[in-house]
């Protein structure tokens, strides 16, 4: 399961490597339907892909560092910099393709 970022933690947890993280809350039905798909693409691409979340209500600093105003948005992240933003409910393949240009 994809570990819930704090603000605190992000920095060191995207600096290295290929890293999605879904932004979400859990009041929001796309996030929902959004879920187990993040999941199985985790267990697919875990040895490839870092995988993490942040709950905007939580962490709305987060939210608004990288002008997250819709969700579900999902950021990649290579080596630190953020190089792809999509927002809503993106169907399992399409998520991959896009991991899969920065691998």
């Amino acid at each position: 399961m994809s570990k819930i970022l704090k603000i605190n933690e992000f920095d060191d947890a995207i600096k290295e490597g290929i890293v999605i993280v879904d932004f979400f809350a859990d009041w929001c039905g796309p996030c929902k339907m959004l879920a187990p798909i993040f999941e199985e693409l985790e267990e697919e691409m875990k040895d490839k892909v870092k995988f993490f979340k942040v709950n905007v209500d939580e962490s709305g600093e987060l939210a608004s560092k990288f002008s997250v105003f819709s969700i579900p948005t999902m950021i990649i992240f290579k080596d630190g910099k953020d190089v792809s933003t999509e927002v809503g409910f993106l169907p399992k393949e399409k998520i991959k393709m896009n991991l899969e240009k920065y691998i």
